[in-house]
C-alpha cells in the first residue's frame, strides 16, 4: 500500500504467529503435544471466559439480588435450607449454587453444606461491590448492540429526542448528557449520588494510604458527591479544613452527610458548575476522585486549570481513578471503561502519560505517579503548583 510504514521485525514475528495459532492442523498438534497442551488449554479456557463473561456476571449478579453472601455469612447451609431462605426451587438453587462455586464465589462444605468462597467472602458487608453489581443491569442493556454503541447510535438518538429506555446508562448519570448540569434536582442526583458514595471506600483507602496528609491544612475534593471522601480523610488528618464543590443538589446533600458525620463545623460545601463557576480558594491541597474519566479532553483541561487557579500557591493536587495501560489491569482500564464511558455518553480513560502531559499543560510542576498496592481500582497523580515541591 502506498505510504504505509514499513512491518517492524515485531511486526513479522507477530503476523506469523498469527498465522500459525490460525492454523487447524497447529491447533491439534499443539492441544496433542504433552509440552504445549497446558497453554493450549489455558488460551481456549481464556477465550471461553471472554465468550462467556456475561453469563458469569448473571451469576453474580443473582446472587446479589438474591442476598446470598449474606445469608452464608454466618457459616454453611445446607441446599434445602438455603433453598428455603432463598425461595428457590431446589433444583434451580442447586443449579445456581453450582454455577457459583464454579467460579469460586461459593464453594462446598462437608455434609452437603455450602459456604462462601474465596471469590465470595469478600462481598460480604461490601456494600458498595453490590452496588456496582446491581448497577451494572443498566449498562449490559446498552451493550446488548455493541456495533450500535460504537457507531453513535444510541447517542445520537438521544441527542434528537428519540424515546429511549429510561434506565440507560447515560440516564443514570444526567450530568453526562446535559449543558446544564447546575440545574438538575435532588431527585435526578439522588441514586448514582448514592452509588458513588457507597463504592467511594474502595478507593479512599488506596489514595490515603499513598499520600499522608500531615503536611497541608485545607483540602478541597472537586466533584466530591455526597462527601464519603472527605469522611475517610476526616478521620485520618483531624487538623484538616474540610472544601467540597459538585452540583448543587449534590452538595446539598454533601452538607447533610458531613454534618451528620459531626463535621459540619470543619467543612463547607459549594454547589456549582466546575465549567462556569469558580471554584472556592484557600485549599493548599485539592483532590479530584474519579472525574476526570467522565469528560472529554476539552474539559478536563478546562477544569485542570480551574483547580490550579484555586490552589495556594505550592498547593497539591491529587488526581485519582482508574487509568489505562495499567499493568496487570488492562482489561479493567481499557476494555471495561472504555464501553462504560462510551455507554455513558461522554469521556475516556487516559493513560498516566496522557493525564500526566495534560496536567504539566495545565501549569502543574513535578507530576509523579504514585505506588498504590491495588491499581485495578485506582491510580494516584501528585503535582504542584509553583511555589513548593509536594
Amino acid at each position: 500500500m502506498p505510504g504505509a510504514a514499513p512491518d517492524t521485525l515485531r511486526d513479522r514475528w507477530l503476523h506469523w504467529r498469527n498465522r500459525t495459532l490460525a492454523s487447524p492442523r497447529f491447533q491439534r498438534l499443539a492441544a496433542a503435544f504433552p509440552f504445549t497442551r497446558p497453554i493450549a488449554q489455558r488460551r481456549a479456557s481464556a477465550l471461553f471466559d471472554i465468550v462467556a463473561g456475561f453469563v458469569y456476571a448473571q451469576v453474580l449478579m443473582a446472587c446479589v439480588r438474591l442476598d446470598v453472601f449474606e445469608r452464608l455469612s454466618h457459616g454453611p447451609l445446607s441446599l434445602p435450607d438455603l433453598s428455603q431462605q432463598l425461595d428457590l426451587p431446589l433444583p434451580a438453587t442447586e443449579r445456581l449454587v453450582d454455577a457459583a462455586t464454579a467460579l469460586q464465589l461459593l464453594e462446598r462444605f462437608s455434609a452437603g453444606r455450602v459456604g462462601l468462597g474465596v471469590l465470595g467472602a469478600p462481598m460480604v458487608g461490601n456494600a458498595g461491590i453490590a452496588a456496582m453489581v446491581l448497577h451494572h443491569e443498566a449498562l449490559y442493556r446498552d451493550l446488548a448492540d455493541p456495533l450500535a454503541l460504537l457507531r453513535g447510535e444510541l447517542q445520537r438518538g438521544q441527542r434528537e429526542g428519540h424515546v429511549l429506555p429510561t434506565d440507560r446508562l447515560a440516564s443514570y448519570w444526567p450530568y453526562a448528557s446535559t449543558e446544564a448540569p447546575q440545574q438538575l434536582t435532588g431527585a435526578q442526583v439522588a441514586e448514582y449520588s448514592t452509588l458513588m458514595s457507597a463504592s467511594q471506600p474502595l478507593v479512599a483507602g488506596e489514595i490515603l494510604n499513598a499520600y499522608p496528609l500531615t503536611q497541608h491544612r485545607c483540602l478541597l475534593d472537586v466533584g466530591g458527591g455526597e462527601g464519603r471522601f472527605l469522611r475517610a480523610v476526616a478521620e485520618r488528618a483531624p487538623h484538616l479544613q474540610l472544601q467540597l464543590f459538585d452540583l448543587p443538589a449534590v452538595a446539598e446533600r454533601a452538607r447533610h452527610a458531613l454534618a451528620q458525620a459531626g463535621l459540619a463545623a470543619r467543612s463547607t460545601t459549594y454547589g456549582g458548575s466546575f465549567f462556569t463557576d469558580p471554584l472556592p480558594t484557600g485549599a493548599d491541597i485539592a483532590t479530584l476522585v474519579r472525574v476526570a474519566h467522565d469528560h472529554d479532553d476539552a474539559r478536563v483541561m478546562q477544569l485542570l486549570r480551574a483547580i490550579h487557579t484555586a490552589l495556594l500557591p505550592g498547593g497539591t493536587l491529587l488526581l485519582a481513578e482508574p487509568m489505562s495501560d495499567t499493568e496487570g489491569a488492562r482489561a479493567m482500564g481499557d476494555a471495561y471503561f472504555g464501553f462504560y464511558l462510551l455507554a455513558m455518553g461522554r469521556g475516556q480513560p487516559r493513560t498516566p502519560q496522557r493525564l500526566t502531559q495534560m496536567l504539566q499543560e495545565a501549569g502543574f510542576l513535578n507530576v509523579r505517579l504514585l505506588s498504590n498496592p491495588m491499581p485495578l481500582q485506582t491510580r494516584i497523580l501528585v503535582a504542584c503548583k509553583a511555589g513548593a515541591t509536594p
